[in-house]
């Protein structure tokens, strides 16, 4: 359960906000929307392994 304590003089936009970042971090969302469909365990691998060589060409970029 996520909690967010309103502090003295915080408006709530900025305590909402604050809720909002600690839902996405816990990924409650991005897991509910994996799960609508199906996707084969060779399909789960293979975005995996394509997103894992990206992130490697992004940091090989980067320390360049």
């Amino acid at each position: 359960m996520i909690v967010v304590n309103v502090k003295e003089n915080e408006s709530i936009d900025k305590a909402l906000k604050r809720f909002k970042k600690k839902f996405e971090k816990t990924g409650v969302l991005r897991e509910l929307r994996s799960r609508t469909y199906f996707t084969k365990p060779s399909v789960v691998r293979r975005t995996q392994v394509i997103k894992a060589a990206y992130r490697q060409h992004m940091q090989e970029q980067e320390n360049k």
